[in-house]
């Protein structure tokens, strides 16, 4: 603004409404050289359109601030949507380059051509093309730094999901994890609660001891950071102050976080000290098997080697607050590990070679043992076994895997009771069967020897006739066949067997032989 001090060198104008159910404000400030900010005017409730003017009496440097407040009350989620400002115009007079810096897209009402502009709904973000509010795609989330284009919509990590309002990614404490053909079905959910470990103890330079004191809200609750870590050394340092005081203990939430915890009996307090209360991590960046994950890796030898075949599961988080050695802000993993020796809420531990769960004071590691840690039980986790077969009835059991590395899931089949048949039926007819082979063994034996006998001594006999025979010549005879007579033979068998009466010959006990007499009939001349 240009011009003499006392009169006036310009004017700001706009025209506004507001439109509320809850106890919601509009302030007007302005920054004068950028020293410090006021409010010249507010107006609370629902108003409806009107113009303010403020009028400028001096040459300086001025910023004008609109800022609307729904309610004066903390809400865990936006309640009051509806409930907004519209500022019609801004009109400014003898300003020195009088444009706007830059203009920001807003979403109209509608599509049709002179739509006011209107706040999306919670997730949502403002289409290129149309203008129009738009809810971002599934596990994501919107981006705080800009709504405008499908970009503003980030992916949420690896194992998480969105809330309701697209505001931030969670894990439902739920995990699946494909390994060998085998699906594993994580659920942490009785590990949702706030897990604590105290770390120590340590000692100052004067000999006072202290402990590290951790909380972490591991899963679940919407992602609502649930650890907290108290503040209150100003109870103690206020003598009037009533020992556990809530009004003046301040409190940390995050997903991780640390305080140190000075015990009473050092300094003498009523109570033991907590102090220095720092996030690890306020977001939560994925949950996976991989020991990496944006940078953060865990060492394999950080932690003593698992016993089981049972991957370890990894939550990663981070802290996006800088500090003077770590310019990138903190991060915190925290492996999960099944041991079903470690009921309930399990144990958790640092590593050995960084006692205070950090080796770099940037990024912290724990470890956290129990049987909530391991994954669900399925059918592969547990056998049957057959019982014998008692009066018809044989019984199945199904017993756990040993060791067993599951839990809940599906509960053991109920015994089953099936007929069967007895093994002294199948005694019985196997020694049935064996007697009757064994005798019909016996019989063939028998049959056999004796014919074997009866073989040999016609064999005999036979070899004995021909020997007696081999030296006596046949008596000459003449074979000439005169003039007319028939040359063909007649022969005639006499004593004609027939073959039921040769087997009946083979089977009489009679020694001598009994042979066949052959009259060979021929038509000889008597004169021969």
């Amino acid at each position: 603004m240009t011009g003499a001090t006392g009169s006036e060198l310009g004017r700001i104008t706009f025209v506004f409404e507001t439109l509320c159910s809850a106890d919601c404000v509009l302030y007007f400030m302005v920054d004068i050289n950028r020293k410090s900010t006021n409010v010249v005017e507010s107006w609370g409730g629902t108003k409806e359109k009107q113009a303010y003017t403020h009028i400028i009496f001096k040459n300086a440097t001025f910023t004008f601030t609109w800022a609307f407040q729904r309610t004066n009350q903390g809400q865990d989620n936006r309640r009051f949507i509806n409930d907004m400002v519209k500022i019609y115009s801004i009109t400014a007079t003898n300003a020195v380059d009088g444009v706007a810096s830059s203009c920001r897209a807003c979403a109209l009402g509608s599509e049709q051509s002179g739509s006011s502009c209107v706040p999306c709904p919670p997730g949502h973000y403002i289409e290129k093309e149309t203008n129009q509010c738009k809810e971002c795609p599934p596990d994501t989330y919107l981006s705080i730094h800009q709504v405008y284009g499908k970009e503003a919509c980030i992916p949420c990590g690896p194992g998480s999901k969105n809330n309701q309002d697209h505001s931030v990614c969670y894990s439902d404490c739920f995990f699946y994890h494909e390994k060998e053909n085998q699906s594993l079905h994580y659920d942490f959910s009785n590990l949702s609660s706030v897990g604590s470990l105290m770390n120590g103890p340590s000692f100052t330079s004067k000999g006072t001891k202290y402990f590290h004191f951790f909380n972490i809200s591991l899963c679940g609750h919407e992602g609502k950071k649930m650890a907290l870590c108290t503040n209150n050394i100003t109870d103690f340092t206020v003598k009037e102050i009533v020992a556990g005081s809530d009004d003046y203990t301040n409190l940390v939430g995050a997903f991780v976080c640390q305080s140190t915890i000075i015990p009473s009996e050092s300094k003498g307090f009523r109570a033991a000290l907590s102090s220095q209360s720092i996030i690890l991590a306020d977001t939560f960046l994925g949950v996976t098997v991989e020991t990496t994950l944006q940078n953060i890796n865990i060492k394999e030898d950080m932690f003593p080697v698992p016993t089981s075949q049972i991957p370890d599961v990894h939550f990663f988080y981070k802290s996006s607050t800088a500090t003077t050695s770590c310019i990138n802000g903190r991060s915190t993993a925290v492996k999960m590990r099944c041991n079903p020796t470690k009921s309930g809420a399990g144990v958790i531990s640092v590593p050995s070679k960084c006692p205070a769960g950090t080796c770099d004071g940037c990024t912290f590691y724990f470890l956290w043992e129990s049987a909530e840690a391991c994954p669900l039980c399925t059918e592969h986790d547990f056998h049957e076994i057959e019982g014998a077969c008692k009066r018809g009835f044989q019984e199945t059991l199904y017993v756990w895997n040993e060791p067993k590395w599951c839990i809940k899931g599906i509960s053991l089949p109920e015994k089953k009771l099936a007929t069967c048949e007895t093994v002294d039926f199948w005694l019985k007819v196997g020694a049935g069967v064996g007697a009757f082979t064994a005798v019909l063994l016996v019989a063939l034996t028998c049959y056999f020897w004796k014919k074997n006998q009866k073989l040999e001594y016609k064999y005999s006999k036979l070899v004995m006739t021909t020997n007696s025979k081999e030296c006596e010549l046949p008596a000459a005879d003449s074979c000439a066949i005169m003039e007319g007579e028939d040359n063909e033979e007649e022969v005639v068998y006499s004593n004609k067997q027939s073959l039921l009466g040769k087997l009946k010959s083979l089977a009489t006990k009679e020694k001598e032989d009994h042979f066949e007499s052959v009259q060979l009939k021929t038509s000889r001349s008597p004169n021969i």
